[in-house]
């Protein structure tokens, strides 16, 4: 609802700076070193130096789905740290400015954890067992997602599934507990699991 949540690793920004009270003095100063440091540490940064206000800036790049955003003002500057927040979880943080790089990359990690580990949980969700054709059937026209059954392995099955149920073969997992031994749609002994 609020725009991209990207994960770390293909975010073309990683990291915004979005100064606080910008036109206090130092305020500027301390956004532009800690680019400098992140950007020597091999992340993807922007500092947003622009005239429009640091809320509007916020939103702006949470709809970029920028995953890591630092705030950094006046007070926290006397403070010798900044807040980071979270895109996934909006959660802020205050941290030091002495070790900057470590609380970045473990804010980036989390970031990527926490989208990684929503995306597990949604596919768990979304995967259901047939082990007749009956259900099958049901399952593939009240739910999305996938559904794990037995396959004999024949074309004509597959296809047969795929005219009546609208269900196309996606892969044979390597690993899995096979959901029953025989094919859901011709009912032949088989091992052969898929999705």
């Amino acid at each position: 609802d609020n725009g991209l949540i990207l994960p770390p690793r293909v975010a073309p920004i990683q990291i915004v700076i979005v100064p606080v009270a910008q036109h206090k003095e130092g305020v500027l100063d301390a956004a532009y070193e800690i680019r400098d440091t992140l950007k020597a540490a091999g992340v993807r940064v922007k500092m947003d130096a622009s005239e429009q206000s640091p809320g509007w800036k916020f939103s702006e790049y949470e709809m970029k789905g920028v995953p890591l955003r630092i705030e950094i003002g006046p007070r926290d500057i006397e403070n010798n740290s900044c807040v980071l927040v979270s895109r996934v979880s909006r959660a802020k943080t205050f941290v030091s400015l002495d070790g900057i790089e470590e609380s970045v990359e473990a804010g980036l990690k989390s970031v990527h954890d926490e989208l990684y580990n929503r995306a597990l949980e949604n596919l768990k969700n979304r995967t259901s067992n047939a082990v007749t054709y009956d259900e099958l059937l049901e399952i593939a026209s009240t739910k999305s997602g996938f559904i794990r059954a037995m396959w004999c392995g024949d074309l004509e099955c597959e296809l047969k599934l795929k005219e009546v149920a609208d269900v196309t073969s996606r892969c044979l997992p390597f690993e899995g507990e096979p959901v029953g031994n025989t094919c859901v749609c011709c009912g032949k002994p088989t091992d052969k699991l898929v999705l």
